[in-house]
């Protein structure tokens, strides 16, 4: 008996084995946390835990009860010969962790198999297999986990019930008393204590991974917290170079870099030297990174032809992304591909993930402070006291002289001032609110100057309903007035060109005025531009909230010579008010 004992123990070695090997199917992992299972996981358990049955049969050790002789393995039996096995164990663990169905399944399977193997007990012992399915089944509670004292009890009761229907259906009885004298003890504590140590090391591994895994999300928000104040400010040099300095001390990676789609950004680390920021991306690796929007993993070799310089052997790309598309790439170097492991790739995703929401962030307290210095733009623009009073002082000399003219001065300036008080509470209009705005304007200022200004309009009346920001063409042509004809005493010419083509509208100013320099041209639309003629603030508040509403597609394009007048241009997506209503009704 203590023979027997030892030598089916000494065989649990393969249970850890198969118990390591099943900690790699996800199909397990859902038993073991799910509250119920589909289908198709209850199938492929089913068939699992079945097989499972079968090799704890052949596993077993044969026993003749005439010669009272043990064998190594079990394959065909004689009359006389009957198996002490861990079969019970793969079945009362498919009925704990997947229910009477999965249990009564893999008991069939195993059970079905043992009757076909033979001998004197093959009746009992394959019946005994479908009864410990539906006992650990009944047992079966999806709302906790099993632990190790239940998986122990069951085990045990499943061979002990399995000794009596031995004793109650296989004859000669003599045999079977002799049998279990022989197996029962040593089986009962052999397959209890075989699915106690079963579940013990699924959950233990089970366990190390949510633990990993915890560290890992601990990580992952340990560097969201440091990194956030930097990409606040979006991705540039400063910031690249404080993130990657922050990754590259929580990683222990040896060397970290950031780029954006055209260049090294910043580069932390082992091989440094050789990557020096503000550098063009040399690597096809990169690049087909930034297209794929996909982490990529590469040895070094396919990305430097001279790798004694720089002695890093694999790389991980991963893609920085905002509204969707690629803008950037995070690469965390290694010594060799087998540190790059499923934790380390998990990390380096969520990494990914987390920056990029970052970054999505730092747009919109961008696109909020945008939209704030506008909204300040345009009550700035509520009060121009230079140009009220001029335009005051027109109406007064006017009503002496044309009263009729006065009072369409009047108009005008009552028109544009309303519009000046509305637009700060609309985020969007069309542009044919836009263009009477800037006629109200334009219509003042040809008064004020008489026989000096001149204004076309080519207006395709079918673009009219397109939406727009508000104050976006009067801040353009108030540009034309105070720096283009500035100082210019007569022939000031103002066109306006508003064309609709298939799903774009294509918006000009131009005028003939002073014109600028090239230098000058390039400058206009940036921030906190300082010059004597100006800050620029009004066109870099037009361009950004054109690029913020339709995309840098719909920036402004600026051409300008000296002499030579100016042109300020841009081409938006069609998307009209009428359109807009329509999509939210359905």
């Amino acid at each position: 008996m203590i023979e027997l004992l030892i030598t089916m123990i000494e065989r649990l070695g393969i249970i850890v084995t198969i118990a390591f090997i099943l900690t790699r199917f996800k199909f397990f992992r859902d038993m073991i946390y799910q509250e119920e299972l589909n289908s198709v996981q209850k199938i492929k358990a089913t068939i699992f835990f079945g097989f499972f049955g079968i090799i704890g049969t052949y596993t077993g050790v044969s026993l003749d009860t005439v010669s009272q002789q043990f064998g190594r393995w079990s394959v065909a039996l004689s009359a006389n010969e009957a198996i002490a096995n861990s079969r019970v164990i793969g079945i009362v663990l498919a009925g704990l962790l997947g229910g009477y169905k999965v249990g009564i399944g893999a008991g069939l399977i195993a059970g079905i198999h043992r009757f076909t193997l033979g001998g004197f007990t093959a009746f009992s012992c394959g019946l005994a297999t479908i009864i410990a399915g539906i006992l650990a089944g009944a047992l079966y509670r999806k709302e906790r986990h099993v632990n190790t004292s239940t998986a122990f009890f069951v085990g045990s009761l499943a061979e002990t019930i399995q000794m009596g229907i031995i004793l109650l259906f296989s004859r000669p009885l003599d045999k079977a008393w002799t049998l279990v004298e022989m197996i029962g003890i040593p089986m009962i504590l052999a397959n209890g204590l075989g699915c106690a140590l079963f579940l013990l090391i699924i959950k233990s591994m089970v366990n190390e991974e949510e633990k990993t895994g915890a560290v890992q999300a601990q990580k992952t928000l340990r560097i969201a917290q440091q990194t956030i104040t930097y990409l606040r400010n979006g991705l540039n040099y400063t910031s690249a170079e404080a993130v990657c300095n922050i990754i590259h001390h929580e990683l222990q990676t040896l060397a970290v870099a950031m780029t954006n789609r055209t260049e090294i950004l910043a580069h932390v680390g082992m091989g440094n030297d050789h990557h020096r920021p503000r550098n063009p991306i040399q690597t096809q690796i990169t690049m087909d990174a930034l297209k794929q929007g996909k982490i990529v993993v590469a040895n070094q070799r396919a990305i430097h032809c001279r790798v004694e310089e720089c002695p890093l052997g694999a790389v991980v790309i991963a893609p920085l992304k905002q509204r969707g598309k690629t803008i950037g790439t995070l690469k965390f170097y290694f010594r060799s591909e087998k540190e790059i492991t499923n934790v380390v790739m998990e990390l380096i995703s969520g990494l990914s993930s987390m920056m990029s929401n970052q970054l999505e962030l730092a747009d919109a307290d961008k696109a909020y402070q945008l939209a704030k210095d506008a909204e300040i733009k345009a009550l700035q623009a509520q009060i121009s006291p230079h140009f009220l009073f001029n335009t005051l002082n027109t109406i007064s000399s006017l009503i002496r002289i044309d009263p009729m003219k006065a009072r369409k001065v009047l108009i005008s300036l009552s028109h544009y001032l309303r519009q000046n008080l509305t637009v700060t509470t609309k985020s969007i209009t069309t542009l044919a609110e836009e263009l009477n705005h800037v006629k109200a304007y334009l219509a003042i200022e040809e008064v004020r100057f008489v026989n000096k200004l001149t204004v076309v309009y080519d207006i395709d009346q079918g673009a009219l309903s397109q939406n727009i920001p508000p104050l976006t063409l009067q801040p353009i042509v108030e540009n034309s007035i105070k720096h283009g004809f500035k100082n210019k005493e007569n022939n000031c010419l103002i066109k306006i060109t508003i064309k609709k083509e298939q799903d774009f509208t294509h918006i000009k100013v131009e005028d003939n005025g002073h014109g600028m320099k090239k230098e000058r041209t390039e400058s206009i639309g940036q921030p906190y531009l300082s010059s004597k003629q100006g800050s620029g603030l009004a066109l870099y508040n037009v361009n950004r909230r054109l690029t913020m509403m339709f995309g840098e597609e719909a920036a402004l394009k600026i051409k300008s010579s000296p002499d030579e007048g100016t042109e300020v241009a841009f081409t938006i997506p069609y998307v009209e008010t009428a359109k807009k209503a329509d999509a939210k009704s359905m």
